[in-house]
């Protein structure tokens, strides 16, 4: 299963960081790859929430449906999946440095022939890696 992992800091209290990234809605502003984020399940945000989401990934769109498995205070897991796919996205935050130190972890479980492509993508994805980081960063920064 390939994965990426990124750890930062950003300059927000934890509190603000965990309620922004718990409406899965704003991967539009932080996720490189989200091209359109939306809430499906009515009400407000908690466990069992879900979004369907769109994404390109190596100019090829994908629609997940995103789903909050875990809320706690510091840490997020989200769960993204179709038939080729199962994206787990594990986010832990905790105070450091001068504001958030945050760790993001996505991990990738392609079915069927999608899974040949492994080998192949990885690369593909420690880019996408490095540039959600750097909008994660700066969009979480400006709140």
């Amino acid at each position: 299963m390939p994965e990426v992992r990124r750890t930062f800091t950003v300059r927000q209290p934890v509190e603000k960081v965990h309620a922004y990234l718990r409406d899965f809605a704003n991967a539009e502003q932080w996720d490189s790859g989200t091209k359109s984020c939306k809430q499906q399940t009515p009400g407000e945000i908690g466990v069992g929430t879900e979004w369907a989401n769109v994404s390109e990934f190596k100019g090829k769109e994908t629609e997940l449906t995103y789903r909050l498995v875990e809320d706690n205070p510091g840490r997020l897991v989200f769960v993204g999946e179709n038939k080729t796919v199962t994206s787990t996205d594990t986010i832990t935050m905790r105070t450091g440095g001068e504001g958030t130190e945050i760790d993001y972890l996505a991990d990738f479980d392609f079915h069927g022939l999608a899974a040949l492509a492994v080998p192949f993508i990885k690369g593909s994805l420690d880019d996408l890696g490095d540039v959600t980081q750097q909008q994660m960063i700066e969009t979480i920064n400006a709140l």
